[in-house]
């Protein structure tokens, strides 16, 4: 996740250079096959490449559903990762029809960046209802839990928690995209029903975002930091809740707000 280098600290204050080490976040290029076709590469970090692979592959509509997948194997010498589907899934079909078809998903993301959502977005009937000092707790427990990010400052985090605030899956990542799609990816494999948890992250909420998380059924989106007008925009469409600066005692409710409670 993390890799060491050699680097010259310069203190302005002090007007001295000091040799020393440091660490930077690592990102590969990560090569996910669906039954030896190359579907896509993704720009991202090391670490939980099963889990991102599924993860990506639901929250992009790609998948139906988990039990559709037969056999996932990570070479990860090789920045290699083959999902296998069960014969009863058409997948030549899915290939056609998928937008991400060899297709480069750089680690940047948002409206302007080459990483677009498309498709039609579902709506997300979740009763789920909230309280929102758990939201806040569990939003403010991101970046004490992020070892990746305490050491480089260089990662985003995610989380997916039950309603009480109980952890379900955390994971780190270059791209907040990707860090999405690895905790998805960790829930489903363990059969976790979306309508019941919330999402929580560190980065800002745009619409790919939104999309990712309505896809898989996450009725709430909380983030430390900014919204975008592409992340309300998808997250009223798709019935989903969306907070944002979720820090400093307070958060701001944009849509579907019935789902935070007092």
């Amino acid at each position: 996740m993390v890799r060491q280098v050699d680097i010259v600290k310069i203190d302005l204050s002090t007007s001295k250079a000091e040799k020393k080490t440091d660490y930077v976040a690592e990102e590969i290029p990560l090569h996910l096959f669906v039954n030896n076709t190359l579907l896509v590469t993704i720009l991202c970090t090391p670490t939980n490449i099963k889990e991102l692979a599924v993860g990506h592959l639901l929250s992009e509509g790609f998948l139906k559903s988990i039990d559709e997948v037969e056999e996932i194997t990570a070479k990860e010498t090789e920045n290699v990762c083959y999902v296998k589907l069960k014969p009863t899934v058409n997948v030549e079909d899915r290939v056609k029809l998928s937008r991400l078809n060899a297709r480069v998903i750089v680690s940047a993301c948002g409206a302007d960046s080459p990483y677009q959502y498309t498709g039609k977005i579902p709506i997300v009937e979740s009763t789920l209802t909230v309280d929102a000092k758990v939201i806040f707790d569990s939003v403010n427990q991101l970046n004490f839990k992020a070892e990746g990010f305490k050491k480089t400052g260089g990662l985003h985090v995610a989380a997916i928690y039950k309603s009480n605030g109980s952890m379900l899956a955390l994971a780190e990542d270059v791209g907040r995209h990707n860090a999405v799609d690895k905790v998805i990816g960790i829930a489903a494999l363990n059969k976790v029903d979306f309508g019941t948890c919330f999402l929580a992250l560190s980065g800002r909420i745009s619409g790919d975002v939104a999309f990712k998380a309505a896809k898989v059924g996450l009725p709430i989106i909380a983030s430390l930091s900014a919204a975008l007008s592409s992340g309300l925009t998808t997250a009223k469409d798709s019935n989903v809740t969306l907070a944002g600066f979720v820090r400093g005692k307070r958060l701001n409710v944009y849509t579907a707000s019935k789902r935070i409670t007092i």
